[in-house]
């Protein structure tokens, strides 16, 4: 697909906002919350804006995807060192498996190395990202606040051995703890859908629960 990418401008919100929606409802749970997560990013003071994209095809958005600033401690140290998280990533459904987030992902990881950002860590199912260069991160002695090793927590550094010889604690941002009441609110703004069960879930519910020894 021949699609133009370029930064998100404050009149494409409420287009992202309903596209996100319409990429992840009733995917991972009934409903979704992406959207609502979408809207509040853009005021938190860890946004990227330089990082936020979207994808044009025919001079219609068909997908975006979103930074924030994060950072791991050194376990057993006092360093601290700021990475990079994405998401949400989307497509809309009717151009998801055409290259589209691929390409958004490509450019804007590029972007990001050029701007001197260091590593980037997600939480996404392997399979979408480790072509992408992604690995788990066990595999760079990154863990969770719990001091676990989440199945979907994943680390790719943007400089080579940014991560070696240490022990790393990554902390998720507190805008990932979304009030449902909030999210019902604003899901109000949008036309009505109906919240179904979809096998995609329980596959998420295993997902979310896994992690590496």
């Amino acid at each position: 697909m021949n699609i133009t990418l370029r930064r998100e401008t404050h009149q494409d919100y409420r287009t992202v906002e309903s596209l996100t929606r319409d990429a992840f409802w009733n995917l991972f749970v009934p409903g979704c919350d992406e959207h609502y997560l979408v809207h509040t990013m853009r005021n938190h003071p860890d946004f990227v804006k330089e990082l936020a994209f979207v994808a044009e095809y025919n001079g219609e958005i068909i997908g975006n995807i979103m930074y924030l600033k994060t950072s791991v401690i050194q376990v057993d140290g006092n360093e601290t060192l700021e990475t990079l998280s994405f998401g949400p990533v989307c497509v809309a459904p009717q151009y998801q498996h055409k290259g589209v987030g691929h390409q958004l992902i490509s450019h804007t990881m590029t972007l990001a190395a050029s701007l001197n950002y260091k590593a980037i860590i997600i939480l996404g199912y392997p399979h979408n990202y480790c072509k992408h260069g992604f690995k788990s991160s066990k595999d760079f002695n990154i863990c969770d606040g719990s001091g676990r090793f989440p199945f979907g927590q994943l680390a790719k550094e943007l400089v080579p051995g940014v991560f070696k010889g240490k022990n790393w604690k990554y902390h998720l941002k507190d805008i990932y703890n979304i009030d449902p009441s909030a999210v019902e609110e604003f899901d109000k703004q949008f036309a009505h859908r109906e919240k179904e069960y979809r096998i995609s879930q329980e596959e998420f519910s295993i997902a979310v629960r896994a992690f590496l020894e």
